[in-house]
């Protein structure tokens, strides 16, 4: 397996910065998680430290104008032959309709093909979670399925899952002032 050079310390998008999170970061990123519209999407599996300080799937900051506006994480598939990347995002609620989500996922998609060689991303939200799939829509996400019982909601029953991956030559990078 090809060894991966280190995610960069920052990335910049559209009136953003992603910036690689530290552990001085985490008590931030658990608040966000945690915040009414956020925390039913996002059932943090392991300790603050093992969730976001992740080796294999690094978490950056999402910052406008020097605040912490949300989180962007990616995971890669290595193998020439899959060579591929997944995303994750979470937007503090008071950042809403401001379009920072769509923005800090075009940066990373960007990164991710441009920088790290990928061809296709994936991105695997609630089936229920019309908002961030409309928002993922409208940067060329394209639903693939539904994984049925795919992860386990905050409390305790199982939901489904779509599965969205876009192609490189599908990323939609103006899409409008929201979102």
């Amino acid at each position: 397996m090809p060894i991966e050079p280190p995610p960069p310390a920052t990335i910049d998008g559209d009136g953003l910065r992603l910036r690689l999170a530290t552990e001085a970061d985490l008590e931030t990123l658990v608040a966000i998680t945690d915040e009414p519209e956020t925390a039913p999407w996002w059932p943090l599996e392991g300790t603050p430290l093992e969730e976001f300080m992740h080796p294999k799937a690094p978490t950056y900051v999402i910052e406008v104008d020097g605040e912490s506006a949300g989180l962007l994480m990616f995971h890669e598939v290595a193998e020439a032959a899959y060579r591929s990347a997944g995303m994750d995002v979470a937007v503090s609620e008071r950042f809403h309709g401001q379009g920072i989500g769509r923005r800090a996922l075009v940066a990373m998609a960007r990164h991710l093909f441009d920088e790290r060689g990928h061809h296709r991303l994936t991105i695997d939200p609630a089936a229920a979670n019309a908002r961030a799939i409309a928002t993922y829509e409208r940067i060329g996400f394209r639903p693939v399925g539904i994984m049925r019982a795919y992860e386990r909601a905050p409390e305790g029953t199982w939901r489904d899952g779509l599965l969205m991956d876009m192609l490189a030559t599908e990323l939609i990078e103006d899409s409008g002032p929201t979102g």
